[in-house]
C-alpha cells in the first residue's frame, strides 16, 4: 500500500493535480499512523525529487550528450548539443529517459533525503546545534546506501539517454524503463543491474555532501545573520547546489563513461577496466580539468535541481504538518 501510494502520488503531482496527492495520502495512510511515520521521509524524498526531475530533464539530457561527446571527440557546446537533440528527437528526446529519471527519484532520493532525515535525528543531541562533522557523516551514509538501491534505475536511465548516439546497429532500442531493467537482466545477469555501482555511490557521497551537508550548515549561518523564512530557505538551496555541483560532477563524468560502454563488437573488450581506469584514462587525455567537463550545464542541471528538491522538500514537510500527519 504504501508504495503504491508513492507511485500514484508521482503520477498525480506529475499531471499538476496537488489536491489529489493530498486526497490520496489522507486515504491511503489512514489508520496507518505507524506506517506513515516509518514511510514519510522517504515519501516526501520521493516526492521532492520527481517534481524537482520533471523540471530539469531536459537540461539532464543535454548534459549527458555533453560528456558523452567529450568522451568521442564530438562537440561540448551546450547549445550545438540542444539543437542536434532537437534535430533528431524533436522535443520528445528531451525527456528520452524520464520514466526511468522518475523511477530512480523514487528510489534515490526518496532514500538519500529520507535516511539523511533520520540519520541526523538520531545523531540530534536535545538543546545543542549539531557539528558539521556530523552533518558530513550523515550526508555520505545517507548518499551512498541511497545510490546503491537505486543503481538499476540510474543505469537505465544513462543508457536510454545515450541510445540515440550508438550507431544503429548497436542500439538497445528500449521502450522504456521497464524493458531496459528486464533486458538488462537477460543479457548481463542481475549483476549488469548494479554496473558502476562503485562510482554512482561515491558520486552520490560527493553529491549528499555538498546538497545536505551544505544546506544545512548554510541555514545555520544565514540564521545566525538573521536571515529566516523563504528567504533563508532559498538562500541556503543556493549555496547547497553549488557545492553539490562541484563536489559531484568529477564522479558523475566517470560514472556516465562506465556505465555506457559496451565490449567492443570485434574484440569483446570494454574500454575501461573500471572507475579508476577510467578516471586515469580521462585524466591523461585531458588534464585533471577534463573530469569537470560540461560543469556549466551540469551546474545549470544540479544547482536547480538540488534548489528545487530542497524547497519542494519544505514545502511538502510543512503540508504534512498542516494536515497533521
Amino acid at each position: 500500500q504504501v508504495s503504491f501510494f508513492i507511485l500514484h502520488s508521482i503520477f498525480v503531482l506529475v499531471r499538476g493535480d496537488i489536491y489529489w496527492v493530498v486526497v490520496s495520502c489522507l486515504l491511503s495512510f489512514v489508520n496507518m499512523s505507524d506506517a506513515w511515520k516509518a514511510a514519510k521521509p522517504f515519501v516526501t524524498g520521493s516526492l521532492s525529487g520527481c517534481f524537482a526531475t520533471c523540471c530539469i530533464q531536459p537540461i539532464d539530457m543535454v548534459k549527458v550528450r555533453i560528456q558523452l561527446g567529450a568522451a568521442e571527440g564530438g562537440s561540448t557546446n551546450p547549445i550545438e548539443v540542444t539543437k542536434k537533440l532537437l534535430k533528431e528527437d524533436g522535443v520528445a528526446g528531451m525527456y528520452k529517459g524520464l520514466s526511468a529519471g522518475l523511477t530512480r527519484q523514487v528510489f534515490y532520493t526518496g532514500a538519500r533525503l529520507g535516511l539523511y532525515d533520520i540519520f541526523t535525528e538520531a545523531a540530534k543531541t536535545p538543546g545543542e546545534k549539531m557539528p558539521f562533522w556530523k552533518t558530513t557523516v550523515c550526508a555520505l551514509t545517507a548518499g551512498g546506501l541511497a545510490a546503491v538501491i537505486g543503481n538499476p534505475a540510474d543505469l537505465s536511465l544513462i543508457r536510454m539517454q545515450a541510445d540515440t548516439m550508438l550507431p544503429v546497429a548497436e542500439r538497445r532500442n528500449y521502450r522504456g524503463v521497464g524493458h531496459a531493467l528486464t533486458s538488462t537482466v537477460r543479457d548481463e545477469g542481475v549483476a549488469g543491474l548494479f554496473k558502476g555501482a562503485v562510482p554512482t555511490a561515491t558520486r552520490a557521497m560527493a553529491l549528499n555532501f555538498g546538497m545536505l551537508g551544505f544546506n544545512s550548515l548554510s541555514k545555520d549561518l544565514l540564521k545566525d545573520c538573521g536571515v529566516t523564512g523563504p528567504a533563508q530557505v532559498f538562500g541556503a538551496s543556493a549555496i547547497a547546489g553549488f557545492f553539490a555541483s562541484f563536489f559531484s560532477l568529477p564522479f558523475d563524468y566517470v560514472k556516465t563513461q562506465v556505465q555506457k560502454m559496451k565490449p567492443d563488437p570485434v574484440t569483446g573488450e570494454v574500454p575501461f577496466k573500471g572507475p579508476i581506469d577510467c578516471a586515469m584514462q580521462q585524466v591523461k587525455i585531458g588534464g585533471i580539468t577534463r573530469l569537470w567537463t560540461g560543469f556549466p550545464t551540469y551546474y545549470v542541471r544540479i544547482a536547480p535541481h538540488a534548489m528545487i528538491t530542497l524547497i519542494a522538500q519544505d514545502q511538502v514537510k510543512k503540508l504534512w504538518g498542516t494536515l497533521g500527519l
